[in-house]
């Protein structure tokens, strides 16, 4: 998306806030205007910006962590057929429970720290950067696998040199949704307990009627959502060219 078209949808989306404003004249302490929520911005920056950067050491610990123990357990999977029928109908049953439904579990468990809403987000990116990788391992061509074992291919040198690599970009995929996911499983944890965070902060201003400092917050939260999405779609697309890489050698 160029720069163009972001400012445009930019300006689209706050002149569409200021009109309703005018519109229903609801006031400021149900719906601040832009104005209002900007000046809460400037004036509470540095607030935000140590609660945020919370909220964003819990987001990448939780997609590190998230993403390693997906990985990890595709290849498992793919491996053994025997954790395959064994652990995949119980991973699916898992996403029959809320995850939400657990975080207060979680902060009984784990605190009001960072470790409980650490958590929170792994278990949430967890089912999807499994679920992509394992699907992208599964796929490849049956004719690649067949020849690497004429050729006398270990499964773990089959898997390495031909099921990863070609499993690369449904990995990007499954990182993709996990950028968007992760933020939300730091946020619902840090509102069932914490006294730190973006999610802290929302609570706190609306429990102050400081909506304004409450709308600042979303938006600050949204921003570094967009802003993870972008990198890990870099990343992706990283992870497409090297698998390209791979096939044409």
């Amino acid at each position: 998306m160029r720069k163009r078209d972001i400012l445009a949808a930019l300006a689209v989306g706050l002149g569409l806030w200021q009109a309703l404003v005018w519109i229903t004249g609801a006031p400021h302490f149900i719906l601040p205007s832009p104005l209002r929520v900007a000046n809460a911005l400037i004036h509470s920056r540095e607030v935000i910006a140590d609660n945020a950067l919370v909220t964003l050491q819990e987001i990448i610990a939780g997609l590190i962590l998230g993403t390693l123990l997906g990985v990890a357990t595709a290849i498992q999977l793919t491996l053994s057929k025997t954790a395959e029928r064994l652990m995949l109908p119980i991973l699916v049953f898992t996403q029959a429970v809320p995850v939400f439904a657990l975080a207060p579990v979680l902060t009984l468990w784990f605190g009001y720290g960072m470790a409980s809403k650490i958590v929170m987000t792994v278990l949430i990116i967890y089912f999807p950067v499994t679920s992509a990788f394992h699907d992208g391992l599964t796929r490849v061509d049956r004719g690649l696998l067949d020849q690497a074992k004429i050729m006398g291919a270990r499964p773990l040198q089959t898997l390495l040199r031909i099921q990863v690599p070609h499993a690369l970009p449904s990995l990007g995929t499954g990182l993709r949704l996990a950028a968007v996911y992760a933020p939300i499983g730091a946020v619902i944890g840090e509102w069932v307990g914490a006294s730190k965070g973006l999610g802290y902060l929302m609570l706190l201003a609306n429990g102050r009627a400081k909506i304004d400092l409450m709308f600042a917050s979303l938006i600050v939260l949204a921003c570094l959502t967009v802003l993870l999405h972008t990198a890990i779609g870099v990343l992706s697309r990283q992870l497409v060219a090297y698998s390209e890489g791979r096939r044409l050698r």
